[in-house]
This record gives C-alpha cells, sequence and structure tokens, in this order.
C-alpha cells in the first residue's frame, strides 16, 4: 500500500507596508533607506536596508572611503555597475553585476566600497544583519562570488537567483548558521503566482524594485508596489503573483536573535559599554 504525506502550509500575510526615505551616506551617496528609518528601524535580526539606484555620477562617485565596523554583517548585492572593496586585512576585489558580498565584521574591519567606473548606472542593495553575541568578536571574514555561481531556478513566467536559502534542489552559495537566512532576487511576469517556502518563525520581507505584485492568498492579498517594502506575518510560504508586465523584487528572511541590540554608527553590539569599548579599539589601532 502506497501512501503519500501531505505537508500542510501557512501562507505569510503582510503586517506592514512602507516606502523607503531619501538619504545620504559614505561620502554623500544618495541612496534610499527602508529599513533602519522612523517606521522600521529594524526587523529583528535586519538591521538596515538601503537601495542604491541612479545614472547620475554625481549621486555615487564620491563613494564611501575607508570606515569601521564592528558586531555585524553587510551584504551587498549588485545589480548595475562595479564597485571596488578593499579593507585592512589585505582583502580588495571589485564587484561586478549580479554578485553578492557577505562581509562578517566580526571584533573590526576598516573597509572602503568606492565605485570602480565614472559614468553609467549604479543600481543594488546593501543590507546589515546582527550577529549573535557570541559571534560578535569573532575574526572578520567574506564569502564572495560572482552573479555566475549564484543558482537560477527557472520556470513559466517566473526566475529566481537563489544568493542563500535553497529553492526546488538549488542552494544559494551563502551560509550563515547564526541566522539561517534566505536572500533571493525573484522575477515575476503579470498573471503567475508562486510559492517559496520560508522556515516559520523567520523574520521576513519583500521589497518590489521594479513593477508590482501581490503577496498572500486571494481576497486577503496586499498590492506591493515598487520601491515598497512588505513586512511578513508568520507562516512557512510566501505567495507572490506578479501585477505588472514584469516585476523584480527580493525576498530575505533569517532567523531572530532576540538580544539586546545597541547601536552607534558603524557598530552594533549588545550593551553600551561594549559599544564605547569599540570606539576605544578603533581609535587605538585594534581593529
Amino acid at each position: 500500500m502506497n501512501a503519500q504525506t501531505q505537508v500542510s502550509t501557512t501562507p505569510r500575510a503582510v503586517i506592514q507596508t512602507l516606502r523607503g526615505q531619501p538619504a545620504s551616506d559614505g561620502a554623500g551617496v544618495k541612496l534610499t533607506r527602508v529599513i533602519g528609518q522612523p517606521r522600521l528601524p529594524d526587523l529583528d535580526p535586519f538591521l538596515l536596508l538601503d537601495e542604491f539606484g541612479t545614472d547620475k555620477p554625481e549621486d555615487y562617485i564620491a563613494g564611501f572611503p575607508e570606515h569601521p565596523h564592528r558586531g555585524f554583517e553587510t551584504v551587498t548585492y549588485m545589480l548595475d555597475g562595479r564597485m571596488r572593496h578593499k579593507d585592512n586585512h589585505g582583502h580588495e576585489g571589485v564587484l561586478e553585476p549580479g554578485a553578492v558580498q557577505w562581509m562578517t565584521a566580526g571584533r573590526g574591519i576598516v573597509h572602503s566600497e568606492m565605485p570602480e567606473q565614472r559614468e553609467g548606472r549604479m543600481r543594488g542593495f546593501q543590507l546589515w544583519m546582527n550577529l549573535p553575541a557570541k559571534d560578535k568578536m569573532n575574526p572578520p571574514n567574506y564569502q564572495e562570488f560572482g552573479g555566475e555561481k549564484l543558482p537560477l531556478v527557472e520556470k513559466p513566467g517566473v526566475k529566481v537567483k537563489v544568493i542563500a536559502g535553497s529553492l526546488d534542489g538549488a542552494t544559494g552559495p551563502v551560509k550563515q548558521p547564526a541566522t539561517d537566512p534566505i536572500y533571493m532576487d525573484i522575477r515575476l511576469d503579470a498573471g503567475v503566482e508562486f510559492a517559496l517556502p520560508v522556515p516559520a518563525g523567520h523574520s521576513a520581507f519583500v521589497y518590489v524594485y521594479e513593477g508590482s505584485l501581490s503577496v498572500g492568498v486571494e481576497r486577503d492579498a496586499a498590492t506591493i508596489n515598487a520601491q515598497e517594502l512588505a513586512v511578513l506575518g508568520d507562516g512557512s510560504e510566501v505567495r507572490l503573483a506578479g501585477r505588472s508586465p514584469q516585476t523584480r523584487a527580493i525576498l530575505v528572511a533569517g532567523r531572530p536573535l532576540r538580544e539586546p541590540v545597541a547601536r552607534y554608527g558603524p557598530f552594533v553590539m549588545n550593551t553600551r559599554e561594549e559599544i564605547m569599548q569599540a570606539f576605544t579599539d578603533y581609535q587605538a589601532g585594534r581593529f
């Protein structure tokens, strides 16, 4: 006798939507701050999400000169343009279109991110992810992958680039056991419905950067337009449906840490005393 076990799924609903706010960082780079603004200061374990995208060199040419980090991770995903990164631990390289860099600052790093172009479009995302207290003082680390290293899952009307997490047997190259992250870049045609598994208990969001889609089920689905972020409630899958000729969005999820957060500028620790120590160590050249 053959029996098949059906696994029930719970679709996630949208519990908050918001638009990013204009901001600048580095030496005056213009960007849109989505997470890390007053309406959404953080979404454990996510501390910040910036979208940058412009055809004007004056908006990005000054770049991000040398600056320190401690206690968290930065994730840079390039869509267009080229960015050179360099740090005080001897690591240097150029992020090309489609590439991702997952940098674990750990106990301390000083790095720069500078445009490797003087004209043309520069577009992408930077995400900050928190580290658990036990990992904040680990040595710095890089995970860096060109676009050709990121698996692509294709179905009729759907293309998903898997940066972290797994989908239909494809597993992204980025690993982080502390937060078990999911990071996917999704292209979705109009009228196409698509469901992605997301572990229950993970914090999750969808950010649409081109077009429009709906999240959820039938009458309860919420429409999310370009430059809008949807914070998702709990559940075991995310159901999407295209609402424009072609939509592009990122789906990001991670296990929350549920630890105290003390942050100031480029440092994210658990207590005010640890923040003060970070400043002392940086000024003393101990990064």
